[in-house]
């Protein structure tokens, strides 16, 4: 009898124990919803679409295939899931991590080896950002290893932040308006590329991750440059949001609300030909702007 009541007392969960649960719920529900209205409101996944999913061993992409299994399970339109990991013969790569994982999982995979790692570290000097080459050549082989895949999409596993952070780095670094968008086709106009998770936020998948226990995988090649420009932008982001977390949201929006009247850039909208026409016009200038800063 002693026994069954100690046994009955390890079954019920404590209330530290519910209260994760339903945390953990919540988070899961917020990301599911994120990911469905990004993949909604871009179009990013159609009936019959091969999905390539990058899995790099991070916490993102990690989460981001998580995520979209649970979808493809409940969309109303049939798609296929594929895992591609690109091992770039980084040293100290545990080869072993993503295929027994993915295994376990069920899930179909590919993994793609390729020695970048020797190349970048053969051109780019000592001390040096790596990422910009690294990326070109990932980026390229992923692209090929659609095409024998078969893959309609191409999902990387970019949030809201790297979208923001991409925005700044244009901005400051490169003097042009620019972003990264949810949906484009790849420069050899041969391939979709989809950001599904383009509207969650890092730390939201940094908790999902920890609770669904991911074998994260450290990248050895960019991971250990810490004076990176990115970082720069994403410690400004951070002390933003912290003087006022509604900076962050009206940035992100601002991406989507553009009015070429009101840049300069004569690509966009013709300056040099506008004229008065004597009719009210919407987008014309105001004397003082309801919601423009004093």
């Amino acid at each position: 009898m002693q026994d069954t009541a100690v046994q009955a007392i390890t079954i019920f969960p404590t209330r530290q124990e519910q209260k994760e649960a339903f945390e953990f719920n919540k988070l899961q529900k917020r990301l599911l919803k994120q990911v469905g209205e990004a993949i909604g409101d871009f179009n990013m996944i159609q009936d019959g679409d091969k999905v390539m999913v990058c899995l790099s061993g991070g916490k993102d992409s990690y989460s981001m295939l998580d995520l979209l299994l649970i979808l493809q399970q409940r969309a109303p339109i049939d798609f296929e899931i594929i895992a591609v990991n690109l091992d770039q013969k980084q040293p100290g790569f545990p080869e072993e991590v993503l295929p027994e994982y993915l295994t376990a999982l069920g899930v179909p995979f590919h993994i793609e080896q390729q020695d970048t790692y020797s190349i970048v570290k053969r051109v780019i000097p000592e001390g040096k950002t790596t990422c910009s080459l690294c990326s070109r050549l990932r980026r390229g082989i992923l692209y090929r290893v659609a095409s024998e895949l078969g893959a309609t999409k191409i999902a990387l596993g970019h949030h809201k932040d790297d979208i923001l952070q991409t925005l700044l780095l244009n901005l400051f670094y490169g003097g042009r308006i620019k972003g990264m968008p949810p949906k484009l086709v790849s420069d050899n106009g041969q391939h979709t590329v989809i950001r599904p998770l383009a509207y969650c936020r890092e730390s939201d998948l940094a908790r999902y991750a920890e609770e669904k226990q991911f074998p994260i995988i450290p990248c050895n090649l960019c991971g250990s440059q810490e004076n990176l420009k990115r970082k720069e932008m994403s410690a400004l982001l951070k002390q933003w949001e912290k003087h006022n977390p509604r900076w962050i949201a009206n940035l992100f929006t601002s991406l989507s609300t553009v009015v070429p009247s009101h840049l300069m850039d004569r690509k966009l909208f013709p300056f040099e030909t506008i004229q008065p026409e004597g009719q009210p016009a919407p987008d014309g200038d105001k004397a003082f702007d309801d919601d423009e800063a004093c």
